[in-house]
């Protein structure tokens, strides 16, 4: 195991895998390695009593049932797995394109950000929209990813006065990172823009449409395209996938 792995108690029913201190995308591949590998696992039979594995930016937290095993037989059935976890590979994830709607009511930050950076607002929704981004982690709320990096241009501290609500579909930024709000809540990212798609459905086998590993690219639209995907969306006619062209060669959940 490498000496920067470290093993946390997370209470008396939880381990956490710690790779590192920073949001970095070798990090990433780690812990997503980990978390396939460790459902391979599961799956096998190699570890009863788990409940459920968490991946962060940095750690994957290990959630198991203290009646059925213990930290030191979790610990033994992670050894194999850790003791190559630097060659390991981490499994490529889904690519999505995502669109959005810029600026205006959709995207109230994106003037303001374009102002602050010496930009126009058609550079910062280039600069924003040109990237491909990595999702590090789904957390805050249901299906709220969390994904980088930002082009260092566009990298803002949060607003000073967060917003008591924030529109569902908002796309945002905020430090190195970019996200999109799945639901109405407080928030104190910038706004840039939103997107009609769906990011969480309760009822689905897979709530989350987005995981951690999938790669995303944002897509601007018109108010009017912006609306009439809305519409499809609330109306069930356009499928998840719409907006899926493709999926990289041994990706997937």
């Amino acid at each position: 195991m490498s000496p920067q792995i470290r093993l946390l108690d997370a209470g008396d029913a939880a381990l956490t895998v710690e790779f590192g201190d920073a949001i970095d995308p070798g990090l990433l591949a780690a812990v997503n390695a980990l978390d396939a590998a460790v459902e391979r696992l599961a799956r096998a039979g190699g570890l009863p009593g788990l409940i459920e594995a968490v991946p962060t930016f940095r750690s994957l937290t290990l959630l198991y049932d203290p009646l059925l095993t213990c930290r030191a037989d979790v610990e033994a059935a992670l050894a194999p797995l850790l003791a190559g976890a630097g060659e390991t590979q981490a499994a490529s994830g889904r690519h999505w394109r995502l669109p959005v709607c810029y600026g205006g009511e959709a995207g109230p930050d994106l003037e303001a950000t374009a102002t602050a950076i010496g930009a126009t607002a058609d550079e910062v929704v280039a600069l924003h929209a040109g990237t491909e981004y990595r999702v590090y982690m789904l957390g805050f709320m249901p299906g709220f990813p969390f994904m980088g990096d930002l082009p260092e241009r566009l990298r803002l501290p949060r607003r000073a006065e967060p917003r008591l609500r924030v529109a569902p579909g908002s796309v945002a930024i905020a430090t190195g990172l970019s996200a999109i709000y799945p639901w109405e809540s407080p928030g104190g990212w910038h706004l840039l823009g939103r997107c009609p798609v769906r990011l969480f459905d309760p009822a689905a086998a897979e709530p989350s449409l987005l995981a951690a590993g999938d790669c995303v690219r944002f897509e601007p639209v018109s108010a009017a395209e912006y609306a009439r995907l809305a519409a499809a969306v609330a109306a069930g006619e356009l499928p998840p996938a719409h907006w899926r062209p493709e999926a990289a060669a041994g990706g997937g959940r």
